[in-house]
């Protein structure tokens, strides 16, 4: 189980007040020179390191997936590996440094991702059109092109949601529903109208009360099984719903889903990639704590629940043992777990996850690029990506800077 992660040898969080000489010698000792350095640089000074990493990667990623590729997209527009990703990276550095030439090159790419997914049947944020024409009316708005912003919405809007369509949030319902919520937050209140989006709810709750058996009050299943990580299973549909406007019955199918989930968790604290697994190994976003963990951060707020942010402190306290993968991206690496960490300061404003989330990023930073050059470190099969490689660990760093402000690309809104 350890070849999936390395050790982490990073000192625990010292707070500030007369920390004893010994803690402090054992800490210094138990890492690298140029890893202890950078954890110990005022958060200002490490903020500004990452955002010049940050930039220097965008412009790699841009060269690698659109320069060199003769500024087209192929067969791959998604957000999760393709070009929409970059696209998603410049726009968050155009809202970073307020420098438009990332917006406009931005929306260029989305207009090659259009051309690109026009036979596609997709329907979500990370690998359908709903990104594309989501991404495109924001960036469009963010520009102040009202014509093209209304044509992306009015194509948004023209999207069929089939009868056979999963749930879950890369492929499914829940996807379709976070474009949605996305184009109301950075657009206007019902932009996409509650009445559509109720009748996305409606079905979500049909299957997962249909599914449904034993103490669990929602069910999903993909691909023949019953997933419960962020990407296609309980977590990721479970932190959509409550977004939406829930009656009372819906609100406590939500809050015990998350009980059952909780109870059934691994003694280790882990929790199964699917119903009935005993594989204690994944500690990843899509499958495993880290998705989990800001589900659960996310009911902490929107129900004022203490179990649940002790629950999502709990699931914090597995990525920081078992969370430094030997992966450099967001879906299953470093990059994404980090954002647990960011996630729990938001909630609890304790500098404690503040320093874990910075020693995370200080790890990426010191070490990724030369540990994936040696083959002891996978950066991802599609090395450029958003989801999978660098591009990840470039929008991590970018939301390094405003802590308070980071959200888990197309997960937290």
């Amino acid at each position: 189980m350890a070849d999936r992660y390395f050790t982490n040898e990073m000192p625990d969080y010292i707070p500030p007040e007369n920390p004893p000489a010994a803690a402090v010698e054992s800490a210094a000792a138990s890492v690298s020179d140029s890893l202890t350095n950078l954890l110990h640089l005022p958060y200002k000074t490490l903020s500004e390191r990452l955002k010049k990493s940050a930039l220097d990667l965008k412009d790699t990623v841009v060269k690698e997936t659109w320069v060199c590729k003769g500024k087209r997209v192929g067969g791959d527009y998604s957000l999760y590996t393709g070009a929409l990703g970059t696209a998603f990276l410049l726009f968050k550095s155009y809202q970073i440094t307020g420098d438009k030439n990332n917006l406009s090159l931005c929306s260029d790419i989305i207009k090659a991702c259009d051309s690109a997914s026009q036979s596609s049947q997709r329907v979500t944020f990370v690998c359908g059109q709903g990104g594309v024409y989501a991404l495109g009316a924001v960036a469009a708005h963010h520009n102040g092109d009202e014509q093209l912003r209304n044509r992306y919405i009015t194509r948004f809007k023209e999207i069929k949601l089939s009868k056979d369509l999963p749930d879950e949030l890369l492929y499914g319902r829940a996807g379709f529903l976070w474009a949605s919520s996305f184009m109301n937050k950075n657009i206007g209140a019902n932009t996409i109208s509650s009445i559509r989006m109720r009748a996305v709810v409606d079905e979500i709750i049909k299957s997962g009360r249909n599914l449904a058996k034993g103490n669990c009050p929602l069910m999903f299943e993909w691909h023949g099984k019953k997933y419960w990580g962020g990407a296609h299973g309980l977590a990721g549909i479970m932190n959509v719903l409550m977004d939406m406007e829930l009656n009372r019955d819906e609100v406590d199918y939500v809050k015990g889903t998350l009980h059952y989930m909780i109870k059934n968790r691994f003694e280790s604290g882990n929790y199964p990639s699917s119903e009935g697994s005993e594989n204690d190994r994944l500690v990843h976003w899509c499958h495993g704590a880290p998705g989990v963990a800001l589900t659960l951060a996310k009911a902490a707020k929107v129900f004022g629940s203490e179990e649940f942010m002790q629950a999502a402190i709990e699931a914090g306290e597995v990525v920081w043992k078992r969370g430094l993968l030997k992966r450099v991206g967001i879906c299953h690496g470093i990059s994404g777990n980090a954002y647990v960490f960011l996630s729990l300061y938001q909630l609890t404003g304790k500098s404690e996850f503040l320093y874990k989330a910075k020693a995370f990023a200080c790890f990426l930073y010191d070490r990724a690029q030369k540990l994936v050059s040696e083959g002891v470190m996978h950066g991802g099969d599609r090395p450029y990506s958003l989801f999978e490689g660098i591009g990840g660990m470039a929008y991590l760093f970018l939301d390094i800077i405003e802590p308070s402000q980071a959200r888990f690309p197309v997960f937290e809104l």
